[in-house]
Order: structure tokens, then C-alpha cells, then sequence
């Protein structure tokens, strides 16, 4: 578990996602900062609704929405990730690189692994879009070059990337891929064991909700 700055008695504040998996129904929790509000009276309803909107806002990758450095932190990842989905390229590639930058100064948060994880593989698909096979190979790599986090560690990594570079004949690093993960989706094992097979096959597994991830 990442050290943070909670303690016995700390009110948390976290928001849920629902995430697909086949014949399953799971969540994913992201933690978030307690209100300072919270804080003090250390009760449920300290947060309004206005500030249970912001928070889920924040998680959505509303930038707008932080109030802080270490809420903008948060919400980058799914900031960078949209952009890339709906065409903003450029910003796309900003936001990312931001990411990385304020992650070195983040190396202790929980969310280390994620913005590891997020800007490399935002970057990573810019560069295999214009055809940089080699700087998207790097930043797959490159984006598991963490311990992992309390998502990536449970549901595993996100396989976009991979899933892109495997279209692309890149068979090798996406295997290599694959072993990296083990050291921190201890979970996942059997999962790997199945996608490595596929792979090894010449077929592209089905990595059904580790592409939303």
C-alpha cells in the first residue's frame, strides 16, 4: 500500500466506478482527499451534494474541478485519456506529459502507478498513430516501470496500447509486456498465462474491461 497521509480515525473519502468484466459486476474505487470539512466533523454527511458532484466531476477528469495540486494530480489521468478519445491530440499529449512531470514529484502517492501507467500509454499511442512504432514500444515499457496501485494492482493494467501494437505485428513487446506485469498483478496471473498463450498463437486476446481501465 502507498504511504499517504491518513490516519486512525480519518474520515476517507473515495468515489466508485462500475467497470465491465464478462458475467461479473465489479467497482473500482479511487481514492480521493477528505474534505477539510469531513475532516473536522468526521461524519457521512459533512459533504453536500455540491461536493459529492465535485468529486465525481474530479474522478471524470474535470480539471476544472480541482482545487488543489494533488486534485489536478487525480484528475489528469482521465483528463489525458479523453482527450485522446474525442481527437485533442495536442492536448492530449500536454496533459500526459504533464502528468509524468508532477508523478516525479508524487512517487509516494497512491496514485504513482496510474499516472505512470496513463501518460506513458497516452503517449505511447500518439507516437503508434503517427507511425513511431519504436516510441510507442518504449512507452509500453515504460508504463509499468512502477509498483503498481491499488487499481492496477487489483484489475490490472490497461491493454490499449498493447492491444494497438499487437495489430501492428509488435508480438515481442507485448510479451515482455505481459511479464512486467506479473510483478505487481499478482491477481492476474492466470489472466496473463491466458493472453501470453493467445499471443503466442498468433491471435489478439480478449481483454474485455483491462481496455477501459
Amino acid at each position: 500500500m502507498a504511504r499517504s497521509d491518513f490516519r486512525a480515525g480519518d474520515t476517507i473519502q473515495f468515489m466508485a466506478q462500475k467497470v465491465r468484466l464478462p458475467n461479473v459486476s465489479t467497482l473500482n474505487f479511487v481514492l480521493l482527499s477528505a474534505p477539510a470539512e469531513a475532516k473536522r466533523k468526521g461524519a457521512e454527511d459533512a459533504v453536500s451534494p455540491a461536493e459529492r458532484k465535485r468529486m465525481m466531476d474530479l474522478v471524470g477528469g474535470d480539471l476544472n474541478a480541482a482545487r488543489n495540486e494533488n486534485e489536478r494530480f487525480y484528475a489528469l489521468n482521465r483528463a489525458a485519456k479523453h482527450a485522446l478519445k474525442n481527437g485533442k491530440t495536442e492536448e492530449a499529449r500536454k496533459l500526459a506529459e504533464e502528468l509524468l512531470r508532477r508523478a516525479q514529484t508524487q512517487r509516494d502517492d497512491w496514485n504513482y502507478g496510474n499516472a505512470i501507467q496513463d501518460g506513458n500509454q497516452v503517449l505511447g499511442r500518439i507516437a503508434l498513430a503517427t507511425g513511431d512504432i519504436a516510441e510507442a514500444k518504449k512507452r509500453l515499457l515504460a508504463s509499468v516501470e512502477s509498483k503498481g496501485s491499488p487499481q492496477m494492482n487489483s484489475f490490472g493494467p490497461n491493454m490499449q496500447l498493447a492491444k494497438e501494437l499487437l495489430a501492428a505485428n509488435e508480438k515481442q513487446v507485448v510479451l515482455e509486456y505481459f511479464d512486467l506485469c506479473r510483478k505487481f498483478w499478482k491477481l492476474g496471473v492466470d489472466r496473463l498465462d491466458a493472453w501470453t498463450e493467445s499471443v503466442e498463437n498468433g491471435e489478439t486476446p480478449e481483454f474485455d474491461a483491462n481496455l477501459d481501465y
